[in-house]
């Protein structure tokens, strides 16, 4: 992925890339963790699923591995990129079992509730 869809920012201050078209990501469906400007928006984290994380995830309520054609998601599946909501992110940190960061596809305002350096400790592109 390296497309920039917005003028918005990423955690290491340059352009938001887009995180996945396949699945179609975001809270826009537009495959960018984005705010567009809108507030309350938080599924700004760009993730690579993990079996650990998706189990981990479900553990906690969030079945992110089930399809819901419904909400037009066909389930993730390890190594699928998601824009994933930056509360969930953290509650996973707390407990160990974070997933991986694509650092230049997760939106700045990230940092507001965790720092750089815990996120670059998952950077899939520092690895």
């Amino acid at each position: 992925m390296s497309s920039v869809l917005s003028k918005e920012k990423n955690v290491l201050g340059g352009p938001l890339l887009a995180c996945s078209y396949d699945p179609l990501t975001g809270f826009f469906r537009d495959g960018c963790c984005a705010t567009h400007d809108v507030e309350g928006v938080a599924h700004l984290v760009c993730i690579k699923a993990t079996a650990e994380f998706l189990e981990f995830s479900r553990s906690r309520g969030n079945d992110l591995s089930t399809p819901r054609p419904e909400m037009r998601f066909k389930g993730l599946e390890p190594g699928d990129r998601w824009c994933l909501h930056v509360l969930r992110w953290v509650e996973a940190h707390k407990a160990g079992m974070a997933p991986q960061v694509v650092l230049e596809s997760t939106h700045e305002n990230v940092l507001r509730y965790v720092p750089l350096e815990a996120l670059k400790g998952h950077a899939l592109d520092l690895h």
